[in-house]
């Protein structure tokens, strides 16, 4: 073959892998996606070293699951060794209002904006499934997709693919949509050309770990899980601990505060709608309502939300926090009827609720009554903490 006839079989090969893509970001945009980028799977090396620093200083918690086989994250050919491009994918779930002010309405629930809609692990699944049917038909290849189900360091990816950078709060920033995106990954044995890394662009600024309720960030680009407000009413399956109960305040599932405080979020409220659109019964629903929910009214309620997941228990544990936190008197009567809930875990919340809302004397009097009913040693330990 000619040097001619090489270089036009080039230029060919050239011409259909940019048709490809240009047809890959449409065919994206149609389904639903914000943005897409694509990075080669050897790009997160630094990201992964500090993911395993991050595990062995303990900082993940009790999220077992984060450590189970590093090796699986650090690289994605650990998870998939077939894999030669990682197609990223962003969906903009931008609130319309300001996430923060409800922290001021004491007697209503905050509940962070990304579960106030439909579990976007579903939604955004099925948006990846028809995007990899459509790449596989369009380029014969195999494919998989991840939405935060599997061992798949998605913002160290999305950065390397050029969708925004890891902020100091260690979520994904982007330059269009702030810190407002969910993310989705496509692997693919297609080799595709890859976008440039995104830089960091955070400079000086320190809002978002200045925000931070729970001091969770010891340093910027540091988070320790075991202080955070997502992981204590999420994740954390016991009792939330002492020391964090009144910095919650009403926050029964998840904190914004990091997100909501990123200066580049203004650029996602100019002119961009989010595609995700929030249930107005999960917006601000009022306190003493959620305390009465029993387990089929809780999934009945959170029907497809990921609320659902952490189940009624943790659920009532939370919302009891918030009660404590609310400095309304007359919420003392839904956590007085809980104290003969059947979970311990909700019983002890009750307890604590009690201790913030009831004057002394009243409280010692319900509190001896509680105790010669009460067999359970964590509640019991609630109430002596609580005197």
């Amino acid at each position: 073959m000619t040097t001619s006839n090489v270089d036009a079989l080039l230029n060919s090969v050239d011409r259909d892998i940019s048709q490809l893509r240009a047809a890959l970001d449409a065919q994206a945009r149609a389904l639903g996606f914000d943005c897409i980028g694509i990075t080669e799977p050897g790009t997160i090396e630094s990201a992964g070293q500090h993911f395993l620093e991050f595990i062995a200083s303990g900082g993940h918690g009790d999220m077992d699951w984060l450590a189970a086989q590093p090796e699986r994250r650090v690289d994605p050919r650990g998870l998939w060794s077939e894999v030669r491009s990682v197609i990223m994918l962003g969906v903009n779930y931008g609130p319309d209002q300001d996430p923060l002010a409800i922290l001021e309405l004491r007697t209503r629930a905050a509940i962070s904006v990304y579960a106030q809609g439909d579990d976007y692990h579903d939604l955004i699944k099925k948006r990846l499934k028809a995007l990899a049917r459509w790449l596989v038909a369009t380029a014969p290849s195999e494919v998989k997709v991840f939405v935060d189900t599997a061992a798949v360091m998605e913002k160290p990816l999305a950065q390397a693919a050029h969708l925004g950078w890891q902020g100091k709060h260690t979520n994904l920033v982007s330059r269009e949509f702030g810190s407002w995106l969910f993310l989705g990954a496509i692997y693919t044995t297609l080799k595709l050309p890859s976008d440039d890394a995104e830089i960091d662009h955070c400079g000086s600024c320190r809002a978002c770990l200045d925000i931070c309720p729970t001091s969770a960030f010891p340093a910027p680009y540091r988070l320790d899980a075991r202080r955070c407000i997502s992981y204590l009413t999420i994740e954390n399956k016991g009792p939330i601990p002492q020391e964090f109960r009144e910095a919650i305040g009403n926050r029964i599932y998840g904190c914004d505060d990091c997100l909501a405080a990123c200066p580049w979020n203004k650029f996602a409220r100019e002119g961009r709608e989010a595609r995700l659109a929030a249930r107005d019964e999960l917006r601000a629903p009022g306190l003493a309502e959620l305390s009465r929910l029993d387990d089929a009214a809780f999934r009945a309620l959170f029907t497809k939300s990921p609320v659902k997941r952490i189940g009624r228990d943790r659920f009532l544990r939370n919302v009891l926090i918030a009660i404590g936190n609310s400095g309304d008197a007359a919420l003392a009567q839904e956590a007085r009827r809980l104290l003969d809930d059947a979970s311990p875990l909700v019983r002890g919340a009750a307890v604590w609720a009690l201790g913030q809302l009831l004057a002394r004397e009243e409280f010692e009097v319900v509190k001896s009554a509680a105790l010669d009913r009460e067999s359970d040693d964590s509640v019991r330990e609630e109430w002596q903490a609580a005197s």
